[in-house]
C-alpha cells in the first residue's frame, strides 16, 4: 500500500514538494488548539495498515513537539504499520555535553523522546559536534542527508569566481565538500565563542583573493553573530560584500536584519525551514534518502 505522508503545522509546503518525488498519498489532517493551549489532532485520512511518514518543521521546537508526538502516537493507535519522521531541521543538538554542574543534556533527552514514538528518522545536516553520529543518541534507524553539494551547485550557478569561507572550524566539513564539488578555493577561519551572543573571529590575509566573490558558508544561521562578525572582517580587508549561505535558516527577523545591515550582499538558505531566504530546494535529496528506511508495503 502507498505510504501516507502526514504534514505537521509549518511543513505543508515541504510535504507538497516531497510528493513530486515520492509515490505517496498526502493525508488530510485537522489541527487546532483549545482555548487553554492544548493541542487537538485528528486523522481525516485513515493511517490503518499503512506506512505513515510524518513531515515536521521543528524550528522553534517547543511549540511544535507536542503535535508531533500526538500525531505519531495517534497513528500507532489507529493501526499504522510503521511510522517514520522526516525532520529537515533537527533541533536540540547544541547541548551535547554538560558544560556546567546541573545542566541537562537535552540532546539525549530529545533523542530518547523521538526514538520512543517513531520507527525511523531522516534529517538534513544535523549539528554533529561532540556527538559524531545520530546513532550515539537515537535508538532507531536514522539517515543524514548532506546538502553541501546542493548548496555548491547553487553557488556555481549564481556566483561568479567564488571564494568559499567557513566562519569556524566546525564549518570545515561543509566548506571543503562544497569547494571540491565546484573546484573553488576555500578557507576556514578560527572562532572563539564568549557566550550565546558574543563571538570573535580571526581572519587570514585575503589580499590574494581580491578578484573573488566571498561566499560565507555554514550549516546554520541562528543568532547570526558568527556570520555578522565574519562579514565585518571580510569587508574590513576590502573584499566585495559577501554572500551568506547556509543549510538552515533558524534566525528571527532581527538577526536577519542585522546580518544585512552588517553588509551581506545576499543571504540564502535551503528550505529545511520555511523562511524568507529559503531559495535552495533540498526535497529531492530528502526523498532519495527514504528507500532504505521506508520500503513500500504489500
Amino acid at each position: 500500500m502507498t505510504a501516507l505522508l502526514v504534514p505537521l503545522d509549518g511543513a505543508q509546503g515541504f510535504a507538497q514538494r516531497l510528493l513530486s518525488h515520492l509515490p505517496a498519498d498526502l493525508a488530510e489532517m485537522s489541527y487546532r488548539r483549545f482555548p487553554d493551549g492544548e493541542t487537538y489532532v485528528r486523522y481525516l485520512t485513515s493511517p490503518h495498515a499503512r506506512d505513515v511518514i510524518l513531515v515536521a518543521a521543528l524550528d522553534r521546537p517547543d511549540a511544535k513537539t507536542n503535535q508531533l508526538l500526538f500525531a505519531a502516537a495517534g497513528a500507532r493507535d489507529l493501526g499504522a504499520r510503521r511510522i517514520g519522521l522526516i525532520v529537515p531541521y533537527l533541533p536540540y543538538m547544541r547541548q551535547d555535553a554538560r558544560f556546567a554542574d546541573g545542566e541537562v543534556i537535552t540532546s539525549t533527552v530529545f533523542a530518547a523522546l523521538l526514538s520512543t514514538h517513531v520507527d525511523w528518522l531522516v534529517t538534513v545536516e544535523p549539528h554533529l559536534h561532540r556527538w559524531t553520529a545520530l546513532s550515539q543518541i537515537y535508538t532507531i534507524p536514522t539517515k543524514v542527508v548532506h546538502a553541501a553539494g546542493t548548496l555548491a551547485d547553487w553557488i556555481a550557478a549564481n556566483v561568479e569566481t567564488p571564494l568559499l569561507i567557513g566562519p569556524d572550524e566546525e564549518s570545515q566539513q561543509w566548506v571543503a565538500r562544497a569547494a571540491s564539488r565546484i573546484s573553488s578555493p576555500h578557507m576556514v577561519l578560527t572562532k572563539q565563542r564568549h557566550g550565546d551572543r558574543s563571538v570573535s573571529i580571526s581572519t587570514p590575509d585575503l589580499a590574494a583573493w581580491k578578484d573573488h566573490q566571498p561566499v560565507i558558508l555554514d550549516d546554520t544561521i541562528s543568532s547570526a553573530h558568527t556570520m555578522i562578525e565574519t562579514v565585518k572582517h571580510v569587508l574590513a580587508q576590502g573584499m566585495a560584500a559577501p554572500v551568506c549561505c547556509a543549510v538552515h535558516g533558524v534566525y528571527d527577523d532581527a538577526a536577519l536584519s542585522a546580518l544585512k545591515q552588517a553588509g551581506a550582499a545576499r543571504v540564502v538558505t535551503s528550505n529545511t525551514i520555511d523562511c524568507e531566504t529559503a531559495e535552495i530546494d533540498i526535497s529531492g535529496l530528502v526523498a532519495a534518502a527514504l528507500p532504505d528506511l521506508a520500503a513500500p508495503t504489500d
